[in-house]
């Protein structure tokens, strides 16, 4: 008996990251697009506006109207604002999340975890969905036993609202985890304030580039007694998070909670 195509549809789904998604999910076999959602394009059809010829799904500006094709799933690259309201609209009425977007605050992914306890759906939430991002900060949370001494270097393009981006920040907690659970979390505090030596709210140095010409980039140096080492992941186009975003897509069904960072679905 054939398997039934898992239904999706894409939040942000004009925008850079989302068209990737859109193409993604359409080139699937086991998935089926019901749904695109965007403030600009408006009543087009999403496969016209990114270049793939009729899709037969219509671009709104309404989480109603979205709702109403009943996904399985709904796949998220907008903004910090626009994504907390559809993720806890989504898991209310059932619907499973991943999404990608970065800014949350601690309250606002709490009120997420808590409707999804609640409601018993499943939502991945990840800074990165790049599967070589993931390792990257996997490989420097192991580094951390090690290297009592760390700075971040991440770049991005000068349209991302936030900084330190989610990915930083993410790899700062872990290797800042480990530094605490070693004793070494007086050296991760250590050093100078001055403002030029980067943001230092999670417990080393992060600095923060915001050009044309790059996409996404982190660049995570140790250093010890005569030596650094360092550990750089480069992501040149947005099709680096495609098979990150579909592994989710493909396990969020089976969670009946949050799982944040990647990583937790990968190991």
């Amino acid at each position: 008996m054939e398997n039934k195509l898992l239904k999706v549809a894409v939040s942000g789904a004009c925008g850079k990251v989302g068209r990737e998604m859109v193409r993604a999910v359409v080139n699937a076999p086991d998935l089926h697009l019901v749904g695109a959602m965007d403030l600009v394009h408006q009543g087009k059809d999403i496969g016209q506006v990114i270049g793939l010829g009729p899709q037969f799904v219509t671009v709104t500006g309404s989480l109603e109207e979205v709702f109403s094709q009943e996904p399985d799933v709904i796949i998220d690259f907008t903004n910090a604002k626009a994504a907390f309201a559809l993720i806890t609209a989504a898991v209310a009425r059932g619907i499973a999340v991943v999404s990608g977007t970065t800014g949350l605050s601690p309250q606002q992914l709490e009120e997420i975890r808590r409707l999804c306890d609640q409601h018993r759906v499943g939502a991945v939430l990840a800074p990165n969905f790049a599967l070589g991002a993931v390792l990257m900060m996997k490989l420097s949370q192991e580094v951390a036993k090690w290297f009592p001494d760390a700075e971040i270097i991440e770049l991005h393009n000068p349209h991302k609202l936030d900084a330190p981006s989610g990915t930083a920040l993410r790899t700062a907690d872990l290797i800042r985890a480990q530094w605490e659970a070693h004793g070494m979390e007086k050296a991760a505090s250590a050093g100078t304030e001055h403002p030029a030596r980067g943001d230092r709210t999670r417990g080393l140095p992060i600095h923060s580039v915001r050009l044309p010409g790059v996409v996404a980039h982190q660049e995570v140096i140790f250093g010890g007694l005569g030596q650094t080492l360092i550990i750089r992941h480069d992501s040149y186009t947005r099709e680096s998070f495609v098979p990150g975003v579909m592994l989710a897509v493909r396990k969020v069904k089976e969670l009946k909670g949050v799982v944040y960072g990647l990583e937790n679905l990968i190991f």
